[in-house]
């Protein structure tokens, strides 16, 4: 597997390159660079990616493109949308484990309380730690 991807936004017509977007997804980051005279550089680590999303219009499919949506934690940008890429698969998938590895790399994890909508007191806290 890469360990780097970069991709150009497309037209949905023919899925042609003539946008000045371009999205670099790397094992740690994803940046993203907009523009032609006044350019703009976002960037996510991916240690902040939350949850991955692949969608395809009927079009996007004619032309084998995707866009690929990224739930983060990032302040700037809560949803990172990667749009009109090819192999949007493939980016997904790689966005999914970097993020995975990142996470464990740095030992940040999401807890979500998925309890009944009990309380949940001290003793309860102490058989989840042991």
């Amino acid at each position: 597997m890469s360990t780097e991807f970069v991709e150009r936004k497309r037209l949905l017509f023919f899925g042609l390159p003539w946008t000045f977007t371009k999205y670099t997804v790397k094992e740690d980051v994803i940046t993203i660079n907009t523009g032609f005279f006044n350019t703009q550089e976002n960037d996510c680590y991916m240690y902040k990616v939350q949850d991955v999303q692949l969608k395809t219009s009927f079009w996007e499919r004619i032309f084998k493109l995707g866009t690929v949506l990224c739930y983060t934690g990032d302040s700037t940008n809560p949803m990172l949308t990667i749009d009109h890429v090819k192999n949007a698969k493939a980016v997904k998938d790689f966005i999914l484990e970097m993020s995975e590895k990142a996470r464990i790399k740095r030992r940040t994890m999401t807890m979500l309380d998925i309890s009944a909508g009990g309380e949940v007191d001290a003793a309860d806290l102490n058989d989840l730690i042991d």
